[in-house]
């Protein structure tokens, strides 16, 4: 027994040891997978911001005051705190070439609290005054003044600070939807255009389906009014998909889609990425029910000295969304619906 003592002696002695090898690896171990972690989502968090900040093209795409005859915003009401109205104008132009008519022209106003938006769409066909033109339809404004003349326009119609905007071309609306892997747009009626059927409700899309969809007006009810819903629908569904955990939560998925998002994308020269970085985080709570749709109200369908068809301004129920608008009071604005 003895001899055995010394062996033993030395087992006791060794186990700690090892033991605290054992832990010392194990926690260098942890500590190189959290680096790499950390490492790695901070990496693709600078890969994002560069891909924003390469793509995303700036302009003069608000009025300057002096210029041209242009007069300052609106002054904001302390009612609206810090609700945003973005208008989001849909082109195949570059920013501020005039010429080219405005197809989609909506004015989304995100609430002071971030917890609903409103798309109002404005007609193309609205018989309007566009300052320094007389009369005409609002999407001349853009022609003839590009996206300037336009928030002038839409600014002495609804008495509303325009705070940003975004000018984005059908190729980024096309590639946006697929980099999410399609859309489900609601359909308030069917038609069948360019290749594609579309039925009453839910319609699962890729980009080119949406393209075909938004532009779809001669099978519609109403015409354009009814295109400008179809707008409206498309908006909220790609909204809705790109603020989803399936798009979030996939790195590769949410790359594609800041990607195609940013392609294609002109804002003013005041809309910084982290501005447009804090306004998405703000709404990633948004669920379908609190996007509403409101159409910018008009009392019929007329036709100009020039004969063209046009939308006529319902003056008293334009004055009532102003009043909305400027005090963010859209959830009390009763003309808005709430499609599925």
């Amino acid at each position: 027994m003895p001899d055995q003592l010394p062996v033993t002696d030395h087992v006791a002695h060794d186990q700690p040891k090892k033991r605290s090898r054992l832990r010392r690896a194990l926690a260098v171990t942890v500590a190189l997978v959290l680096l790499l972690v950390v490492g790695g989502a901070a990496a693709y968090v600078l890969f994002l911001n560069h891909t924003v900040t390469k793509n995303v093209k700036h302009d003069a795409l608000l009025p300057t005051p002096g210029v041209d005859g242009a007069a300052s915003a609106p002054t904001r009401k302390p009612a609206a705190k810090d609700a945003q109205n973005i208008l989001v104008i849909g082109s195949d132009a570059r920013s501020g070439l005039a010429g080219a008519r405005s197809d989609v022209i909506v004015l989304m106003h995100v609430a002071d609290d971030r917890k609903t938006v409103t798309l109002v769409h404005f007609p193309r066909d609205l018989w309007v005054s566009v300052p320094g033109h007389g009369k005409d339809k609002i999407n001349a404004a853009f022609a003839y003044g590009g996206s300037p003349l336009l928030v002038r326009t839409l600014q002495d119609l609804v008495g509303v600070p325009i705070d940003h905007v975004a000018l984005v071309d059908f190729e980024g609306f096309k590639n946006m939807t697929d980099a999410v892997g399609g859309v489900n747009v609601y359909a308030e009626e069917p038609s069948t255009s360019r290749g594609y059927t579309f039925h009453k409700g839910f319609n699962q899309m890729d980009g080119a389906a949406a393209l075909a969809f938004v532009r779809e007006r001669k099978q519609l009810s109403e015409g354009d009014i009814s295109r400008g819903r179809r707008q409206q629908a498309f908006i909220k569904a790609l909204m809705l998909k790109s603020l989803s955990k399936d798009v979030l939560t996939n790195p590769v998925k949410l790359a594609q889609f800041v990607d195609a998002g940013t392609a294609n994308l002109t804002v003013d020269n005041g809309f910084s990425v982290a501005d447009m970085r804090s306004e998405a985080f703000s709404m990633r709570s948004l669920r379908g029910k609190d996007i509403a749709f409101v159409t910018a109200p008009f009392t019929g369908f007329g036709t100009s000295p020039g004969g063209a068809s046009i939308d006529i301004v319902d003056e008293a129920g334009m004055k009532t969304l102003g009043e909305a608008l400027q005090t963010d009071a859209m959830d009390t604005y009763k003309d808005k619906t709430n499609t599925p």
